[in-house]
């Protein structure tokens, strides 16, 4: 008989440790060890095929460099968040909220291409997903069901079909015989996760897993799991909305900093190809509390639009809130404005929102954040037409930011006329571009410019 193995395990981090313990040493989190009950199975280990390639070590320089290609798929956007398309043998991972599109996407991705998919579905029956797929539009005569949680079924399969990409829907819906827990724990989550990386390494078939997520918005599973894959991706958005954001929180072939956007309709999701258009509200009138900020997400220029509210603080201890930015940076520029300029904001309530939903950490914006607060302060209207990319300091300086003639190109492209930068921004050569550039050095300046 096998022996029979008792271990506790972290349900929050993936922990593990042989007795019971009340507080999690990696986590601190209280109250979340399980006990698990691991089966070790020689038998049942599903064998993978692999060259006979004998393993030695070589020298770095003896290694034979091959140029790897890309699978690139008709959805530019989720090519550009991978770093140019899907990489052969690569596993990526896919979380976000439930009902966010998760599944939509991918299968959107098996039907669209010309590629032989194996789609396995554990949460679905197949004709939930034949219906699913008549919606979105069946295009792909070689994508092939399979409804199973068996990991050793499934792999069986997967030798058998010999597909080109294969999508597993969701990694906490299967389980393996070795391990002798329900599925969805820690033990068989990173159990199963472990023979798909080895299968898709040994096979180069690329492999995509799709994740749960917790109340705290992070992956369902121990944080292992991220370490073990590719690639990781999250697809957030409002389910009240239209729109979804497709970021890049961990790619060993690529950039972390992109992001894809996409519109959710009827019919599936279409890529957005110019996001700043739908950033920016569309509105006949002048507005206090708004401003144009220049940011960059990866490799592309955005617009977003910036919001603030100021008002007297009616419970006597003013509030300080903020939506895609951060809460601590925007107390810092309240105080900048306080201190280097004068502007009494010590007793006002402060409400900050990044339109469109998507949350910016780029400095480039602060400027803009600043010129929103001063806007609604003085209930003045900042014209339309000027758009601002500069970075503030603690002593109130305009300080440059990189990458400036991209956002220069973005602003004249949306036919804005004046952009303000920071005086100290080197190798910009403002004769390219057909609109007023205004160079500040000092924040006092650029109110006296905006507001006189």
């Amino acid at each position: 008989m096998s022996k029979i193995k008792s271990a506790f395990f972290c349900q929050n981090c993936g922990y593990e440790a042989p007795k019971w313990l009340g507080k999690c040493p990696s986590c601190h989190e209280w109250n979340t060890f399980v006990e698990e009950i691991v089966e070790k199975q020689g038998k049942n280990v599903v064998a993978f095929s692999t060259d006979s390639r004998n393993s030695k070590p070589l020298l770095i320089q003896e290694v034979e460099q091959q140029q790897e290609e890309r699978i690139a798929t008709h959805d530019e956007e989720f090519n550009r968040v991978l770093g140019g398309g899907i990489v052969p043998g690569s596993i990526v991972l896919l979380g976000g909220d439930p009902g966010i599109g998760k599944s939509t996407l991918l299968l959107q991705l098996a039907i669209s291409e010309k590629l032989k998919v194996l789609y396995v579905s554990g949460e679905e029956s197949d004709r939930q997903i034949r219906m699913r797929a008549d919606r979105l539009g069946l295009k792909n005569e070689t994508c092939f069901l399979l409804t199973e949680t068996n990991l050793q079924q499934i792999v069986l399969q997967a030798q058998e079909l010999k597909p080109e990409m294969i999508i597993i829907d969701s990694i906490q819906t299967l389980f393996s015989s070795n391990i002798e827990s329900s599925p969805g724990s820690i033990s068989q989550v990173r159990e199963c996760t472990a023979q798909l990386l080895r299968y898709a390494k040994q096979t180069s078939i690329p492999v995509f897993l799709i994740g749960h997520i917790t109340k705290d918005g992070s992956i369902a599973g121990p944080k292992v799991l991220e370490h073990m894959v590719d690639a990781v991706l999250q697809f957030e958005g409002d389910r009240n909305h239209i729109y979804r954001l497709l970021r890049s929180i961990k790619n060993r072939f690529g950039s972390t900093n992109e992001l894809g956007i996409y519109e959710m309709h009827g019919a599936g999701l279409r890529p957005v190809d110019n996001p700043s258009e739908i950033l920016i509200s569309n509105t006949d009138q002048n507005l206090s509390g708004v401003s144009i900020a220049s940011t960059i997400e990866g490799l592309r220029p955005l617009l977003v639009e910036v919001q603030a509210l100021v008002s007297s603080a009616a419970y006597g201890t003013p509030q300080r809130s903020s939506t895609g930015f951060d809460s601590k940076r925007l107390n810092m520029l309240l105080a900048v404005l306080e201190k280097r300029c004068g502007f009494k904001l010590g007793a006002k309530d402060v409400f900050l929102n990044i339109a469109g939903g998507i949350k910016v950490d780029d400095p480039a914006i602060d400027l803009a954040v600043a010129m929103a607060v001063l806007s609604s302060n003085a209930d003045l209207p900042i014209p339309k037409t000027v758009a601002f990319a500069a970075e503030i300091g603690l002593s109130g300086e305009i300080r440059a930011v990189n990458r400036i003639e991209q956002r220069l190109s973005e602003v004249a492209k949306l036919g804005y006329e004046k952009v303000i930068i920071s005086k100290y921004s080197k190798g910009v050569d403002f004769k390219k571009f057909n609109i007023e550039i205004v160079p500040c050095a000092k924040i006092e300046e650029v109110v006296k410019n905006v507001f006189a």
